[in-house]
């Protein structure tokens, strides 16, 4: 069921709550400040909402700027243009100089939808992870982006939170609480475990259901933290269920996927597969058609899950 809120808007409300207790909270967009929602925001603070024009690596050094003296910005972009675009300017300006900058790209993977392969970001997170300490979380509902984003204006660091502008599928309960980098168990199950974010979380949930019917048990975890990872849920998901699947609205290359075969590598080697774009350049559509066009819908999921329960050793 989708919620009643758009992402955008849990977006822009949570951030002018923090706003009213705390001064130094201040926004940027570059020229997407009504596509945002934050319309609200630059009304009600008009001295701490900076609208930059499409100049998106200008944003990042303004943001770093905002940092320095002792600001706590957030800074907004399509998430093609926040990340690949100006990637630079926050690995030098904001990584490196270790200041304090929140970094948010929306429309991820195939929500990207008409805007089309210009503008649809399979590889976002992947290139975000090469940044020393940066933090990644992809938020499922805005009853999580809520709460992260309260949680964010507390910290100190790079934070990329890759977010839906529309309306999320209610994953969540009113009044949840998350901790940044470790995952939340959404269903048990014995036979494998499907680690999924973002919008494909539905989608797991979804495959779960199919497999039961056909009698496997799937358990089903939201890894909202990609960095950094939950290295304690993967093994012990590794080692109770022996099977791993993992699903993505991401290219599989240098994402969740890859986040998780790294871990199980290096600690308990067993059958993974992975769900996710597969070295490919986005295109133009309904994001229903974008899922079957790439193959990260809940068919895919299942498929996924009994190969790799296939793979298990006798």
């Amino acid at each position: 069921m989708k919620e009643e809120v758009a992402m955008r808007d849990a977006y822009c409300n949570t951030l002018i709550e923090l706003a009213r207790k705390d001064d130094r909270i201040v926004v940027l967009d570059a020229d997407l400040m009504k596509s945002m929602g934050m319309i609200p925001f630059q009304k009600e603070f008009p001295e701490r909402a900076f609208d930059v024009g499409v100049q998106e690596a200008n944003m990042i050094g303004v943001a770093a700027g905002l940092s320095a003296t002792g600001k706590i910005p957030f800074a907004h972009s399509f998430a093609t243009f926040a990340t690949r675009r100006c990637f630079d300017q926050i690995f030098l300006s904001c990584g490196y100089a270790r200041l304090n900058v929140r970094i948010a790209g929306s429309d991820p993977g195939i929500t990207a939808a008409f805007n089309g392969g210009t503008h649809m970001p399979f590889e976002d997170m992947g290139i975000m992870r090469n940044i020393p300490g940066i933090t990644i979380i992809e938020p499922v509902d805005s009853v999580m982006l809520n709460n992260i984003l309260k949680q964010t204006a507390n910290l100190y660091g790079v934070f990329y939170i890759r977010l839906l502008r529309k309306n999320a599928v209610k994953i969540y309960e009113k009044g949840s609480k998350f901790e940044i980098g470790r995952a939340v168990r959404l269903k048990e199950g014995n036979d494998a475990t499907i680690f999924a974010t973002g919008i494909m979380a539905d989608e797991a949930l979804k495959a779960a259901e199919a497999l039961l019917n056909e009698g496997i048990s799937a358990r089903v975890v939201n890894i909202f933290t990609l960095k950094p990872i939950d290295k304690e849920m993967i093994i012990k998901c590794a080692e109770e269920t022996g099977a791993i699947v993992t699903a993505e609205n991401h290219s599989v290359i240098n994402g969740l996927g890859s986040s998780v075969a790294e871990v199980l590598a290096e600690n308990i080697p067993v059958p993974l597969e992975r769900v996710g774009v597969n070295d490919l350049f986005g295109e133009v559509g309904p994001a229903d058609y974008l899922a079957r066009r790439f193959e990260i819908t809940s068919v895919d999921i299942v498929a996924k899950v009994k190969k790799a329960i296939g793979r298990k050793k006798k």
